[in-house]
Parts: structure tokens; sequence; C-alpha cells
């Protein structure tokens, strides 16, 4: 208010050191104003002619105004005592306008050299007895916190008053503009304030102590007055003694407290709560700077923090508490994790090389261990979907992240060759089954959409495709596909992935059944036309030998009637398609046999080799094992499980003595006339031999000859290309042409075997070279 004053004060008066002007109506007038005489100007009215314009003539004062004696002095006494009341905080005498018009008549009369210096000293003076005022402290036994309270205390004293400068304000914008030498009036008291108070190094060494005792209060959670420390550090900024004096040392004893604290509490506490404490610590420091630091010094003072609570520690953190956190799924702790190493330099890259230790060594416990095999693809799906999840909510979907899982995943599951493509392959089997209730068929699409994805990272394709083309068989050929078009989708997806030539046999699988289908419907046609007798329904299903896999025929008695249908069929299909040959597999036939017992009738759904024992009752009361194989021609291991299913299972039509579980020489059998059920048709199922080693070891060594045939394609088809290429050229080629992994000495064996046969050959001259033979 009181600058407003003086500056509508300023306003009011209109000061010229050549001139002023008057306007009069007669004769000339004195004019006073705050004691200063000013001549009358000699201006006249001319009017020589009777209605004639009257004209206005302004001349200059014929003398300058001067100052009344002593007027110089006694002013500046005047606003010594009105700065003296300011600086003391009691009643001003005079009026501001009054004090403002004085200062303003001081400059238009050349004194604003003088005043200023006498200004100058009136703040100095003033300052000084400030300084002795400390200077009596003993500043030993003054806590440095009080000491701080007593700075604060004639801060507002010390610095150029807002009042004071309202009443030179004159002085301010016209001297000391003009002079740019000198510090404006505001500047002035800082520089005062600045030599004689905070130079002293006594006194600003002790200020300093005080606050960073009372920030080192706060860090400890003491409560702490922050308007007096916003007060000082602002004092500090505006003398420009702000970085200097304090931020270094500020910074200092940041280092250091937060040094020792992290080494501290990396030992004490658990992973989690070490990290929320650090996420603690930065809002604290940050909402400081809000507070009452310096905006510069927000970033260093950030830095610090991040240094030494988290940069210092960041291995330490993660051998610590990472895979804790991962194991126990703790998405909340994962995801400060990850936001407070994103802050720390190198932080993120350490985190990554982490992650991706522990998917390897977490993913080889579920690949490794056979004792897990048979819930290692459900593992891995889940194993899968949590590391997704994490990525997702935790680690903001970072692409680096992603790929490093991708990787990590594409080692260990290949860490054990071939068996996780076995069991991926018999994974949808199970779930592709009849009779398989756990999921609709949306999530039967989504869990596939899944198996795809672990499919990806798995190098033996070729045995996923073995292993499913033997699972698919049965499915097809035994009814027991729970969905076509989940079969057909996934079909779909394995052509999308591993391209035509890898589906083109399953493919050809479900293009037979449904020819089968067709030729069915003719050879019904065919049987009603020839007026052929025959209670016996047959369905065949016509197999093309290189799409399925290799079935071992085995040869078995069958009933004159069924060899009867064999031959008709066999007739009419070979006069459809001469030049074919026809191969019957019993191994895989199946029959709806009707049965009478003593509660009624009932129809067995069974295998062929179920249908050959059941039939001999219908000759017979009792035969033994050996008599059995003898009449059937059933191989002995087959016949056994044959029986056992027939009269050991849940469905016992058949009787046996002795009662035992398996099947031994010199047993007897008999029909079970009391056998009851309450299904009228009932599936029998055959006890199915657990796939073997020798079975399994069967398939995989189908695999190794398609891959050997594959391999020496791929050498044939780059030496008919490049013509000439040496042993490392062509090992590296062929490397990026197979899409399976092969040991340098298998491909070495495929080189001399293909030298052997003549494809090619070592040149004469060069023996790491090869030559094309055409």
């Amino acid at each position: 208010m009181a600058e407003e004053a003086a500056a509508a004060a300023a306003a009011a008066s209109c000061s010229n050191n050549k001139s002023k002007a008057v306007f009069l109506s007669g004769g000339g007038v004195g004019h006073h104003a705050n004691g200063l005489t000013k001549p009358a100007g000699s201006g006249t009215f001319s009017n020589s002619k009777p209605g004639a314009a009257k004209k206005l003539v302004i001349k200059n004062f014929k003398e300058k105004p001067k100052l009344p004696e002593n007027y110089t002095q006694e002013t500046w006494q005047k606003l010594k005592e009105a700065v003296e009341a300011i600086q003391n905080s009691t009643s001003i005498k005079y009026n501001l306008e009054e004090l403002y018009q004085a200062v303003e008549n001081l400059c238009s009369h050349k004194i604003s050299a003088k005043l200023y210096k006498q200004l100058r000293a009136v703040c100095e003076d003033h300052i000084k007895a400030q300084i002795d005022q400390f200077r009596e402290y003993p500043l030993h036994f003054l806590p440095s916190f009080g000491f701080c309270e007593q700075i604060f205390s004639v801060i507002n004293d010390a610095q150029p008053c807002i009042m004071i400068r309202s009443i030179f304000l004159f002085l301010d914008r016209t001297y000391v503009l003009q002079n740019s030498m000198l510090p404006s009036i505001w500047d002035m008291g800082l520089e005062l304030f600045r030599f004689y108070i905070i130079s002293d190094l006594k006194v600003q060494s002790k200020t300093i102590d005080g606050i960073l005792l009372l920030i080192e209060r706060e860090r400890n959670g003491e409560a702490i007055d922050r308007s007096l420390l916003r007060s000082l550090l602002s004092m500090l900024s505006d003398l420009q003694i702000y970085q200097d004096s304090f931020e270094q040392r500020f910074l200092e004893e940041t280092n250091r407290l937060y040094a020792a604290e992290g080494q501290r509490l990396m030992q004490e506490r658990e992973v989690p709560e070490y990290l929320h404490h650090v996420n603690k610590r930065l809002e604290e420091e940050a909402d400081r700077v809000i507070t009452y630091l310096d905006q510069s010094t927000q970033k260093p003072l950030i830095a610090t923090v991040e240094k030494q609570l988290l940069g210092e520690h960041l291995t330490a953190t993660l051998q610590k508490g990472l895979t804790h956190l991962l194991d126990e799924n703790r998405i909340q702790d994962l995801s400060l994790l990850y936001q407070l190493f994103s802050r720390v330099r190198g932080g993120v890259q350490v985190l990554l090389q982490h992650w991706i230790e522990y998917i390897k060594a977490f993913g080889s416990t579920i690949v490794i261990n056979p004792e897990k095999d048979k819930t290692m693809v459900q593992e891995l799906l889940d194993f899968k979907d949590k590391v997704d999840h994490i990525i997702d909510i935790c680690f903001m979907k970072n692409e680096k992240f992603v790929n490093a899982m991708k990787e990590a995943f594409e080692t260990f599951i290949n860490k054990r060759p071939n068996k996780p493509a076995e069991l991926i392959a018999k994974h949808v089997d199970s779930k592709l089954r009849a009779g398989n209730k756990e999921a609709t068929d949306e999530e039967l699409e989504k869990m596939l959409d899944k198996i795809m994805i672990i499919f990806r990272f798995i190098y033996g394709k070729d045995v996923f495709e073995a292993f499913y083309k033997k699972d698919l068989a049965k499915r097809l050929l035994v009814g027991k596909s729970a969905s076509v078009d989940a079969e057909k989708s996934m079909l779909s997806k394995l052509k999308h992935e591993c391209g035509a030539a890898f589906t083109s046999k399953l493919e050809g699988m479900f293009k037979d059944m449904e020819l089968s289908k067709d030729i069915m419907v003719q050879f019904k046609q065919y049987m009603q036309c020839q007026n052929i007798p025959g209670n016996i329904e047959l369905t065949v299903n016509i197999l093309t030998m290189g799409y399925w896999p290799t079935y071992v025929p085995m040869e078995v008695h069958l009933p004159p009637e069924m060899v009867r249908l064999q031959e008709i069929f066999k007739t009419f299909y070979l006069g459809k398609h001469s030049g074919r040959k026809l191969q019957w597999q019993s191994t895989l036939g199946h029959c709806v046999l009707k049965a009478e017992f003593k509660e009624g009738k009932k129809e067995l759904q069974v295998s062929l080799f179920q249908t050959l024992v059941l039939l001999m009752f219908n000759e017979g009361e009792e035969f033994t094992l050996e008599e059995i194989k003898l009449a059937t021609g059933i191989e002995d291991s087959e016949l056994r499980r044959t029986l056992q299913s027939l009269a050991c299972g849940k469905a016992r039509v058949l009787t046996k003595i002795p009662k035992s579980k398996d099947v031994e020489d010199g047993d007897k059998f008999s029909c079970n006339d009391d056998f009851k059920h309450k299904l009228f048709r009932i599936k029998i199922n055959q006890i199915q031999m657990k796939e073997t080693v020798e079975e399994q070891a069967s398939t995989t060594e189908r695999v190794f000859q398609d891959r050997q045939y594959q391999i020496d394609a791929a050498i044939v088809r780059i030496m008919k290309m490049r013509k000439t290429l040496s042993h490392n050229l062509l090992m590296s080629e062929v490397y990026n042409q197979l899409k399976f992994p092969v040991k340098p000495a298998d491909l070495k064996k495929r080189i001399e075997s293909l030298i052997d046969r003549d494809y090619m050959e070592r040149d004469k001259e060069n023996p790491n070279q090869y030559n094309y033979v055409a």
C-alpha cells in the first residue's frame, strides 16, 4: 500500500528542471510546494482584436527554482527518521506521499548521488548493529537450530524493506537506473546483509549447521518448523550463496546418511520392506524440494538418494529377493521393484539379466526332471501365463522383457531334446480326445493357442509331428475325436506356424476319412445291387500309407463271414481303383456284438481281437489260454491283454479260473452268463499297453531317419546350386535350411555318405572343398 501511495504521489507531481508552466488569468502569483518558492512565469492572453481568439504563450522561468536554506539537511533528517522507524518497527511521523515528494525534489536538484550514499550508510549502520548482536552470542553454547531462529528473526529487518524502497522509488528509477554500476536499493540491502552477516564465516557456518540439523531431524521423523527453513533457504538464494555455501554440504550429508542407511537396511530388512522404504524416502525428498529447497537441488538430491539406496545395491537386492517375489507372484512388490530400478542407470538391464536367469532355472526344473513328465506341459503353460502376467502388469509390457522371456523359454525347453515335443503332442491328444469335458469350445480354442506358443519354442518339431500324427490316427479311426472343428483348428494353427509341408500328411489323413465315407456309401449301394445276403454290416476306412503312421500287420484267423465280406469289398474297391493294393490292419478293427445273458440282451462295443475271443464261446463253454491263442492266431502279449480286459476289467463278460489280475499260462476262461450291467450298450476298453520305451524309441528313430533324408536333400540341393563349396560354408548353409538341431558329427556322416554314393566328391587339390557330381 505504501508503494502505491508513493506512486500516486509521483503521478500527481510534475517536475521539470528546466521549466514549469502555470496558467494565469491576470498578473503573476507565487506557487508554493513543500517549502519551494517558484517565481511566476510570464504567460499572457493576447486579444488585439475584438472577438478574435485568445492565444496562450508559455515561456521558461527567468530563473531556476532554488531550494530554501537547510532544505537538503532537514529533508534528509526526515527521511532518515522514517527509515530508522521502519527498521525498528515504530510508527512514522510523516506522510508517505510527503516523503516520496521530498525524495523527488532532492533528485530534481541533482542531490541523487549524495542521497544514495546517505541511504546506504543508514542501512549499513543498521546491519552492523545486527552483526554485533550476533557476535555477542556465545556461538558454541547456542544450539545450531536456535541460532537459525535468531537469524530468521532479523531477516525481515536486515533485508531492504518494501516500504523503504517505495519511499525512495524515484531515486531507484532515475539515478540508480542510469548508473549501471550501482545496485538497486533492494540489491544494495542484500549485498550489505551478505557482506556483514552471512559472509561472516562463523555466522554462516552456524547458520548452515542449523539448517542441516533441522533437515536431519525431519529425516529422522521429528516435526520441524518448515516455514523457518523455507525462509532461511530463500534468503540464501536471494543472497546468491545457496549453491556454494549450502547445497554442496547438504548433498554431502545426504550422501553420507543414505550410504549408511542403505548398507544397514539391506542387512536388516527383507526386499519388499526395503523397496517400500526406498520409495518412501524418494517421496519425502521430492516433497522437501517442493516445500523449502531450491528447485535446482532436485536433480542432484534425487540422484544421490537413488544411487545410495538403489544403485549401490542393485545386484544384492535381486539376489536376495527377486526369486522369492517371482515364486510368490508378488505383483505389487514386483511393480515397485521395476519402477524403482527404472530410475537408476543400468537398473533395468540388471533386472533383465536376473529375469532371464530365473526363467531358465525355474523352467529347467520343469523340463529336466523325468518325474514331472506327466504334468510338464500343464506346468509350462501355467508358468508361461504367470510370466506373461508379470510382464504386462509389473514390467509395463517392456519389449526387452518379452524378448528375453522368449529366448529363455527356448533355451530351457530344448535342454532335454525331443521329450517336450513328444509330451506336447500327447497333451494336445488328451484335450482333443472325446470324453474331455474340462472345457467348452471357446476354452479349448484358447488352450490350443497357448499350446502353440509353447510349441514355437521347441526345436524338434518333427518329433512333435510324429507323435501328433500317431495320436491323431487313433482319434480318427476309433472315432474318439472330441470335435472335428477343434481338430481342423489345430491343423490350421500348425499350418500357419510351420508351413503347408509340415501339415500335408495330417491333412491327407482327414481327406482319407472323408473319402472313406463316400466309398462306404457306394459300397452299400453295390451290396444292394448285387443282392448279397448277410447280417454283418461292414465299414472300411481306406488309409493312404504315406499319410498314416506305420502299423505292423498282424495275421489273425477271422470267421468265414468276415473273410467273405473282406473279399467282396476288395473286389468292389479294386474294380474302381485298379493297380492299388489293399492291406488289412486287424489291430485297428473294432466291432459291435449282440450278446444274450440271463439278465437279457446287451450290445458290446469291442475291438476286433476281443470279438474273435468272444465268438469262440458260441462254439464251446470253456477254453484255455493256449486253445484261444491257437484258434484266433492273436500274438501272445496282445492276447493276454485282450483276455485281461474281458475277464479282469470292470465289465467281466468272461470268467477266469483261477481268479487273478493277470493272465497266466494254463488259465481257463468261460462265458459269464450271470453278467449284469445297467447299460444296454457297453464299451469294453482294451487294456492299453503303456507305450513302452522301445515303442517311443521306435517313433523317435523314425523321426531321426526322416531327418537324415532331409539333411541329404538339403546338402544335394545346396551343392547342385553352388557346384563348388568349402566345408565350413556348406555346414553353415545346411544349418540355415534345416528346422531341427543337428550335431556337426552327424552332418559330417551325411556328407561322407553322399560322397560314397557319388552325389559329390572332395576336391583333389583342396580336401576341405567339395564339388557337385552331376
